[in-house]
């Protein structure tokens, strides 16, 4: 009996040890970073510009982004004007998500940089992560802006083509010729 009791014990303890090593943290490997809390792929997002989905509300109930139909332009039939318009959103919106997402790297960065040196404090933390999260909203309230704006460049047809395009099919039920009531 105490043969089988020290068995199980060290049977036990393999496992717990095996446990224990693969219980590593998800977060493991991010302390290599130059800013703990962005990716580099979220850095290069950042400074080009790009949506990282900061629109879905808009794209998916059924108001185009001024990329995406510039990437269907020919399937949209897009006019000379229409396409030199949503050429002018896209450049805007690409130059105005540029100046604030790099306001957001270096935003983060001072954050990260008060918790690397220990000299953040209470009312800093408060004060960084409310800059943060009001440059994260300007962010995506300029995203969705330039949505707002490209739905009222199209025809209700290329709008309803333009959700066809994308693969959302739940939308077409949707009216496609809605537009921003300002």
């Amino acid at each position: 009996m105490t043969r089988l009791a020290l068995v199980a014990s060290i049977a036990l303890a393999a496992v717990s040890t095996v446990s224990f090593a693969q219980s590593r943290s998800p977060y493991a490997g991010f302390e290599t970073r130059a800013i703990k809390s962005l990716s580099d792929q979220q850095i290069s997002d950042l400074r080009a510009g790009l949506g990282m989905s900061l629109a879905l509300a808009a794209e998916l109930n059924g108001y185009p982004g001024p990329r995406h139909t510039l990437d269907f332009a020919n399937e949209l039939n897009l006019s000379d004007a229409q396409r030199a318009k949503v050429d002018a959103l896209f450049a805007a919106m690409k130059a105005e998500s540029i100046a604030i997402g790099d306001k957001l790297i270096a935003q983060e960065k001072e954050l990260d940089q008060q918790f690397a040196h220990k000299t953040i404090t209470s009312a800093s933390l408060v004060t960084s992560t409310q800059a943060i999260g009001g440059t994260q909203a300007a962010l995506r309230a300029a995203h969705m802006k330039y949505h707002l704006l490209t739905v009222e460049i199209l025809t209700p047809a290329q709008v309803q083509r333009y959700i066809e395009l994308r693969g959302y099919t739940g939308l077409l039920e949707h009216d496609p010729a809605r537009r921003h009531p300002d």
